[in-house]
Order: C-alpha cells, then sequence, then structure tokens
C-alpha cells in the first residue's frame, strides 16, 4: 500500500477564534495541508462531518455551544466517524480536563502555542493512523501474535486496536479492567499484553504484578500504556515487571519500534 502523504490529508479545523484559525491554517499550509473545512462551534462542526467524513479533526477545547470534548464524544457515537483521528489544540494544561480526551484516543493535545514539530509530530501519526503498515518480525508472523488489550475506556481500547490492526495484529482479545484480564488469562495464552496503567479493581501495575508472580505467562511481555508524566512514578510502574511503557496519546510509529523490539526478543 502506497504511504498518505501530508498533501492527501482533508483537514475539519474547529476554533472559535477567526485569529487562531488563521495561525493554525499557517501551520497546516507549511506542512503541504491545503484541504481545509473551517467550523467555529459544535453545531457547524457536527454538520461539517455529517456531510463529509474528514481524515482529521483539529479541534479547540471551549466554545460558546459547548466543549470539544463534546464534539469527540458526538463523533466518536456515529458509524461514519467513529475513526476519524482527532487532535486537541488547547493552552489548558489541567491533567484532569485534558485526561478525557487521552483516554478517548486522541492522536495528539498540542499547546497553544504549538510549534511546526509538534504538528509535524501529530501529522505523522495521523498518517501512521490511516495507514496500513504491517510489522516485520523476525521469528514468526505478526497475524499469529495474540494480544490481550486491557482498559478500562472502550473509546482507548477502540484507539489502541485500530493501531494494532494497522500492524497487521488481527488475533486481539480485549478486558474492560485487570481483574477481567486475570480471569481470561487463566485460560488463554497470548504473545503480548498491552494494558492502561489507571483502571478500577485492578490496576495495570497489579495486573503485571500478577503475570510475574502467579500466572503460567510470567514472561510475556507486557507493554502498558499510560498519561502519567511522573518519573518516580514511572520509575515504580517499570520495576512492576513491565517491559515497556508507552505514552497517551499511542503514537503509532512510536509502538512499532516498541513492539518490534519486544516480539523479537
Amino acid at each position: 500500500m502506497s504511504q498518505l502523504a501530508p498533501e492527501d490529508l482533508s483537514i475539519l479545523l474547529v476554533e472559535p477564534s477567526p485569529v487562531q484559525r488563521k495561525v493554525i491554517i499557517k501551520h497546516l499550509q507549511q506542512e503541504s495541508i491545503t484541504q481545509i473545512e473551517q467550523a467555529e462551534d459544535i453545531q457547524s462542526a457536527q454538520a461539517s462531518v455529517a456531510q463529509h467524513v474528514p481524515d482529521l479533526i483539529v479541534c479547540a477545547l471551549h466554545f460558546k455551544d459547548g466543549t470539544g470534548l463534546e464534539l469527540l464524544n458526538h463523533i466518536r457515537h456515529q458509524n461514519t466517524s467513529a475513526d476519524v483521528p482527532f487532535m486537541l489544540v488547547s493552552s489548558e494544561w489541567r491533567k484532569e480536563q485534558l485526561e478525557e480526551f487521552k483516554q478517548a484516543g486522541v492522536v495528539a493535545i498540542l499547546p497553544k502555542p504549538f510549534d511546526s514539530a509538534h504538528l509535524a509530530t501529530a501529522i505523522n501519526s495521523t498518517i501512521d493512523l490511516l495507514s496500513n503498515d504491517e510489522l516485520e518480525l523476525e521469528l514468526f508472523d505478526v497475524h499469529d501474535v495474540r494480544v490481550l488489550l486491557v482498559d478500562d475506556s472502550k473509546l482507548a481500547r477502540n484507539h489502541i486496536k485500530r493501531v494494532l490492526l494497522n500492524l497487521g495484529i488481527k488475533r486481539i482479545t480485549e478486558a474492560e479492567n485487570g481483574a477481567q484480564a486475570k480471569q481470561i488469562l487463566i485460560d488463554n495464552m497470548f504473545d503480548l499484553v498491552v494494558t492502561d496503567f489507571n483502571m478500577p479493581e485492578l490496576d495495570g501495575r497489579e495486573l503485571t504484578e500478577y503475570i510475574r508472580q502467579q500466572s503460567q505467562q510470567s514472561h510475556i511481555p507486557i507493554l502498558m500504556v499510560s498519561s502519567e508524566a511522573n518519573d518516580a512514578h514511572l520509575a515504580h510502574i517499570e520495576r512492576s515487571g513491565v517491559n515497556a511503557i508507552c505514552d497517551k496519546p499511542f503514537e503509532p510509529n512510536m509502538v512499532k519500534k516498541i513492539l518490534f523490539g519486544l516480539l523479537n526478543q
């Protein structure tokens, strides 16, 4: 399959400020993106998506008629637009305000103001998400890899699953939390566990400790997906026995590199 290029992408830019729209459009054009539709509020954005589903939605957080999160939830529950990559552009820095976007599987969260490097990384992640780029493994066929995907957010699972499917991983079993994953592991064998950290009942660290200390699959590679930014906290997670930690948002190219390393050991 031929790789998409930035100029192939169609973008819906949702931003209430005309000045900010001009700034963001200039950045997009510098990345060779010219197919740009504009919306200034949630209602017009929903109408635009209903008429034409874009390759990427670039959206602010606050509007007079709602929030970017409301738009994200709306498109995620429409059959035609559920998989559209979504990029948040916001000056918001509070963790609790951004966490819901991370859990919903956004392709990127860009600060205001952002620079060209930020945008280029986000655009590349979008292209990776829209392209099939199968992982070529030395030891076995990627189609045979059995993955247990654990996350309490269905939206996050859908996003991660899409990345895995694009890499050629088809045998994916889902669990809503660590407790459910624990039961699944008793009766099923896997080649890889991809798990969120923050979950009810049994979190990612506790699930990792169970796998390493009590399960019959103690040597299985574990990729932890976390929105935690505290270095000391991440070090504590690593000590529980995970093989790798990946940030949310879940960048496809980074995941490909991590999985190549884990599955070729």
